[in-house]
């Protein structure tokens, strides 16, 4: 029980560091003591279920990826050297040019509804969720082309922490801290403006779309909101949300009127011939 208890310590001490978290800021979300998170980081005491999925929401991952770290897919920036080995029999290759949409799109969100108290990490990854199956649905294309993984909390965009850890290498964004309703809360600052020239019209009326209904939320409420939706309602916890599932949303999710349904599906069917 040793050895368990060990590396699922290793394990969080490991997910709190990434997010520049402070012993007492996970003690505080726990609602524990700090000394008792210290002794779970060594191995020296049992975490609760309650606490398993207390952990999960704080570090945005099922309580399965936090138990297993196997669970978790690899995430490549093409064009450079990999960047860490989690799942090799799931790995995602992230083309160059959506890192610089990715990259445009979240400075957008920053600069466009950023000062709200409640866009926190949390909605962010949310956000990009409908803004990338919105798109999807109405355009049958990719706008960011993000991997979202199902966890408890909501989709999750796996190739965030590795574009938005380049991002501040790079200066373009700065990583802050601060508290949320006494819940601990990571923002992201723009150091720049988005370059529009990188985005077309129509890519900027749904981002705008889709903000104005739902940059209100706080974290729980547009986590809820994307659990009643088809894509997460038919995808198992921990793997990766199909793009195609856009198509069987209904009211209120989903974003084109379906009186357009015959030509979709001849321009489908043709593109399946091709």
């Amino acid at each position: 029980m040793l050895d368990i208890y060990s590396k699922l310590g290793k394990r969080v001490k490991e997910l709190r560091e990434r997010l520049g978290m402070s012993q007492q800021k996970l003690a505080d979300a726990l609602g524990v003591p700090r000394p008792s998170v210290s002794q779970i980081e060594n191995g020296e005491r049992k975490i609760s279920a309650d606490e398993l999925v207390k952990l999960s929401g704080v570090f945005h991952i099922s309580v399965e990826a936090l138990l297993d770290s196997e669970r978790l897919p690899e995430v490549v920036l093409t064009g450079g050297k990999k960047l860490e080995e989690v799942k090799p029999q799931l790995r995602i290759n992230v083309p160059q040019k959506n890192v610089e949409k990715f990259k445009e799109v979240l400075l957008y969100i920053r600069n466009k509804v950023g000062s709200k108290p409640n866009i926190g990490e949390t909605v962010i990854y949310k956000l990009l969720y409908f803004i990338d199956f919105d798109f999807y649905e109405k355009y049958e294309e990719q706008l960011i082309g993000a991997s979202y993984i199902k966890n408890k909390y909501g989709p999750t965009p796996v190739e965030f922490k590795k574009i938005v850890d380049r991002m501040i290498k790079d200066e373009e964004i700065e990583k802050v801290k601060s508290d949320y309703f006494s819940f601990p809360q990571t923002k992201y600052l723009p150091r720049k403006k988005a370059d529009l020239s990188k985005l077309m019209a129509n890519e900027v009326a749904l981002i705008d779309d889709v903000l104005n209904r739902l940059s209100d939320m706080n974290a729980n409420q547009i986590s809820e909101h994307s659990h009643e939706g088809v894509p997460w309602l038919t995808t198992e916890d921990g793997e990766v949300i199909e793009y195609e599932s856009v198509f069987y949303r209904t009211h209120p999710y989903s974003v084109r009127g379906y009186d357009e349904d015959i030509t979709r599906v001849i321009r489908r069917m043709r593109r399946g011939r091709g």
